[in-house]
C-alpha cells in the first residue's frame, strides 16, 4: 500500500474538475508506453448512490485489447492501490506485465472515482527542490491539508463522503456491464486488493478468477499497522545482515547504531539536497528519520542499501539516508497519489476503528505518519461505510494471495488471515524475500498467466509456484573501494 504521502510533506493545490457527460463508449486512443491502440471510455454515474437525480461523475476506463483474433470473454480487470493511484496512467507497466494474458483477454484498467480522470480529488506535489526544512514541516503540511480539503469541498463532486471503496466497487460493476462481460478476472495489488476484496464480497456471480498482491484487508486498520510492519520489516534487514558475513563485518551492529542514532535526536544537522545538490541545515527528529528508513524498506534493492546509509548517518554523513528516503516513487505521475481521495477512503474506513485498535510499539519509527492520519482524519467528512465490508466471506472463485515476506506495509500476517478467511478456493503464496507487490518479480509474469488461463479453479489453486519463492534477498550494498578491498583480502 503506497503510503509515501508525507516523507516530509505535501504542497495542496487543485486541478480543475472533469466535464460531465453520459456514458462513453470506448473509442480508439493512444497512451503512454502502451505499443499498441487502446479503447478509451467512460461511464457516468451518480455521485451520491441514493441520490439518482443528483450531480454526476463520468468514471473513465481503458481497455487494452486483446492482441489475438479469437480473444476469450473474460477480460483482466485491474484495480491500482494507494489509495489513491490511477489505474490508467499504469497503462504502460500493466501492458507488459500483463502481455501474456493479454494476448487472448482484454485488460480493463478503471480509474477509481477521486483519482486519474475520474472527478478528481487531487492536490498538487510537493516541489522536490524545496528546502529540506519546509518539506520536513509537519505543522504546515496539517494547514496545507486542511486548505486542500476545503478547496475540493467547493468543486462540483467535492462531497468527500462519496469515495468509499463500496461504493467505487459499483462503478467498476458498471464498467463490466457497460463492456457486456458475464465474468472479469480481477486483479488488485496494494490498496487494490482491499478493492478486489469489495469486489469479490458485492459482485461475486461476476469474479472467474482473483489475483491479490500485497494484501491490505478491510480490517487492517491502517495506519495503525504502519509501525508494527514496518518493524518487523527492519529487523528482517538486521538480522539479514548479521548472517551475511561481509555485513556483519562492516555493519557489525545495525539495529544498535540505528537506536543510538535515533537517541541522539532533535539536533540540527547539514545535509547536501538530493535534489538541488545544495547544502542545507535542518533540525533532524525521531519522525522524520523513521520516515527516511521506512521508503527504501519497500524494494529489497533499495534496501540493501540501509547498512552503509544508517552508518554513514551515524558518522554524521546523511546524503546516503536522505537520498534513500526520496528515492521511492521519484516523482513520476504513475506513482502520485490523488491526496483526496487517499484521505477520504482511509479516514472513512480505518480512522472509525483506530480507538480499538492496540499496535505494539516501533522503536525504529516515529509517529508522523499515525500522527498526521488522526489529526486529518478528525475534521475530513466521513462516507458511510456498511459493517459487511469488513468482513471477507468465501471466495466465489480460485484466488491467488500473494505477499512478500519482508514487505514493510502488507506483510504476510494480512495476506494469511485473508487466505483463511476466504477459504478452500484460496491460495496463500509468500515470496520471502519479496517486498512490496510481487505479481512481476522472476517469472510471476508466467504464474499469474497460468493460474488465469487455467481451465478450472483445481488446475489455477495447483499452479506451480517454486520459482519465485526461491528468490534471494539481494546482499548488502558496498561501496566500490569496500568491494575490492574485501575480494582482494579474499584472495
Amino acid at each position: 500500500m503506497r503510503h509515501r504521502l508525507a516523507p516530509l510533506g505535501l504542497a495542496l493545490a487543485l486541478t480543475g474538475a472533469p466535464a460531465l457527460a453520459a456514458d462513453a463508449p470506448p473509442t480508439p486512443c493512444r497512451l503512454p508506453g502502451v505499443e499498441h491502440d487502446a479503447r478509451c471510455g467512460s461511464v457516468s454515474r451518480p455521485l451520491d448512490p441514493t441520490r439518482a437525480d443528483g450531480p454526476r461523475i463520468d468514471v473513465h476506463y481503458v481497455v487494452l485489447p486483446a492482441l489475438a483474433r479469437n480473444k476469450k470473454p473474460d477480460p483482466v480487470l485491474f484495480f491500482a492501490g494507494g489509495p489513491g493511484q490511477s489505474a490508467i496512467a499504469l497503462a504502460g507497466p500493466m501492458s507488459r506485465l500483463f502481455t501474456r494474458l493479454g494476448n487472448r483477454r482484454d485488460v480493463v484498467l478503471v480509474d477509481q472515482r477521486g483519482t486519474g480522470r475520474s472527478a478528481p480529488l487531487t492536490c498538487d506535489t510537493p516541489d522536490p527542490a524545496m528546502p529540506l526544512r519546509d518539506l520536513a514541516d509537519m505543522a504546515a503540511v496539517r494547514a496545507r491539508l486542511q486548505r486542500c480539503r476545503t478547496a475540493l469541498q467547493a468543486l462540483p463532486h467535492g462531497d468527500l463522503r462519496q469515495y468509499t471503496t463500496t461504493i467505487a466497487m459499483t462503478d467498476a460493476d458498471a464498467v463490466r456491464q457497460a463492456l457486456g462481460a458475464a465474468q472479469v478476472n480481477v486483479v488488485g495489488g496494494s490498496y487494490g486488493t482491499r478493492a478486489a476484496l469489495e469486489y469479490l464480497r458485492q459482485f461475486p456471480q461476476a469474479v472467474r478468477r482473483a489475483v491479490i498482491d500485497g494484501v491490505a484487508p478491510p480490517d487492517m486498520v491502517l495506519p495503525a499497522t504502519f509501525g508494527p510492519d514496518g518493524q518487523a520489516a527492519f529487523d528482517a534487514l538486521a538480522s539479514a545482515c548479521t548472517a551475511e558475513p561481509a555485513c556483519a563485518s562492516r555493519y557489525p551492529d545495525l539495529a544498535g547504531q540505528w537506536q543510538r542514532l535515533l537517541d541522539s535526536l532533535p539536533r540540527e544537522i547539514g545535509v547536501t539536497h538530493p535534489v538541488t545538490g545544495q547544502p542545507e541545515r535542518l533540525t533532524l527528529t525521531r519522525d522524520i528519520a523513521g520516515s527516511m528508513l521506512r521508503g527504501p524498506l519497500y524494494v529489497p534493492a533499495l534496501a540493501s542499501a540501509l547498512p552503509l546509509a544508517i552508518s554513514e548517518a551515524a558518522a554524521g554523513r546523511f546524503e546516503a539516508l536522505f537520498g534513500l528516503g526520496g528515492a521511492l516513487g521519484g516523482g513520476r505521475k504513475e506513482q502520485q497519489l490523488a491526496e483526496g481521495m487517499h484521505f477520504s477512503v482511509v479516514c472513512a474506513e480505518d480512522a472509525p476503528r483506530l480507538a480499538g485498535t492496540s499496535a505494539a510499539p516501533a522503536p525504529a519509527f516515529g509517529t508522523t505518519f499515525a500522527d498526521l492520519y488522526r489529526d486529518t482524519c478528525a475534521t475530513w467528512p466521513r462516507g458511510s461505510v456498511p459493517e459487511a465490508f469488513y468482513t471477507m466471506p468465501p471466495a466465489p472463485a480460485a484466488t491467488l494471495v500473494l505477499s512478500g515476506g519482508i514487505d514493510p506495509v502488507t506483510p504476510p500476517r494480512h495476506g494469511e488471515r485473508a487466505a483463511q478467511a476466504l477459504g478452500a478456493k484460496a491460495r496463500h503464496v509468500v515470496v520471502p524475500q519479496a517486498g512490496h507487490g510481487v505479481m512481476g518479480i522472476g517469472c510471476m509474469r508466467d504464474v499469474l498467466y497460468r493460474f488465469i488461463d487455467a481451465d478450472t479453479d483445481a488446475d489455477a489453486l495447483a499452479v506451480d509456484t517454486a520459482c519465485v519463492e526461491s528468490i534471494p534477498r539481494p546482499p548488502a550494498f558496498q561501496p566500490v573501494r569496500a568491494a575490492i578491498a574485501a575480494s582482494g583480502s579474499a584472495r
